[in-house]
């Protein structure tokens, strides 16, 4: 047995329950799939509409969160241990918090009564974008300062003793050798940013063709409204098969994978 180890055999009935837990669910998901209208199903307008949006904004929010995510990370990860403990940890919050939640506080911080109602973003389309980015951004910024910190800081140490300037080290040795974190977190984020239901939901609302993403369509699908369940099965099969592939594509970009 490679990996070495000492694990009781026993282990793994409950090891595969759990695996059996994780994967039937989506087995019977696919197997309702109606695979000669799935097609159809995808480009019908009400689809195309929740795609689209939920492409467009998922987009913009991961280039929001790399801009303001990928500092954040440097900061994190260049602060001394309790100060980068106690970002990191704030950071973390979204990640544990209920997604309705994080809607909540959005509401109170641009809606009506909020300190910024007069920009007028509730149930708009870049209240999309600002759910996502709430949500998502923690993938981000936890990927980078992940790999900031594995790299270390000799080689930066060593470039500013031959003369570089900081931001020559940044963009000449920092982010070339904490790419593959960086990419990890741009397609976790992105992932996360199309998918986000809740946050959205209470935020931006359910309008079609303006804030109704693809898991506001399918969940409305399922309360009788909006898309049809056909297509609601679709785009949930989509949103898997996009699961399944950024997945792959966090596992290429580790180092050492495949050794």
């Amino acid at each position: 047995m490679t990996g070495g180890g000492f694990v009781p055999r026993w282990l793994a009935v409950p090891a595969v329950v759990g695996l059996l837990f994780l994967l039937v669910p989506l087995t019977a998901l696919v197997a309702r799939v109606q695979w000669g209208t799935l097609w159809s199903d995808v480009t019908s307008p009400a689809a195309l509409s929740a795609l689209g949006l939920s492409l467009g904004t998922g987009a913009l929010a991961t280039a929001v969160c790399a801009a303001v995510g990928i500092p954040l990370a440097l900061l994190i990860a260049r602060s001394p241990a309790r100060i980068a403990a106690i970002l990191r940890a704030l950071v973390t919050v979204p990640l544990v918090l209920p997604p309705m939640v994080g809607g909540v506080a959005l509401l109170y911080l641009f809606g009506r009564t909020g300190w910024f109602a007069a920009l007028g973003l509730p149930f708009t389309t870049p209240a999309v974008v600002l759910a996502q980015v709430f949500v998502a951004l923690p993938f981000l910024v936890l990927a980078v300062e992940g790999a900031l910190r594995s790299t270390g800081v000799e080689f930066e140490r060593a470039a500013a003793s031959l003369g570089a300037s900081r931001a020559t080290i940044l963009r000449r040795v920092t982010l070339p050798l904490a790419a593959p974190g960086v990419v990890a977190g741009v397609v976790l984020c992105f992932a996360r940013a199309i998918g986000e239901f809740g946050a959205t939901a209470l935020f931006a609302g359910n309008r079609p063709g303006v804030t109704q993403t693809m898991p506001l369509a399918i969940y409305t699908a399922f309360n009788g409204a909006g898309v049809s369940q056909g297509t609601a099965v679709a785009l949930s099969l989509l949103l898997l098969v996009t699961a399944v592939a950024v997945l792959l594509l966090v596992r290429g970009w580790r180092p050492g994978v495949g050794r």
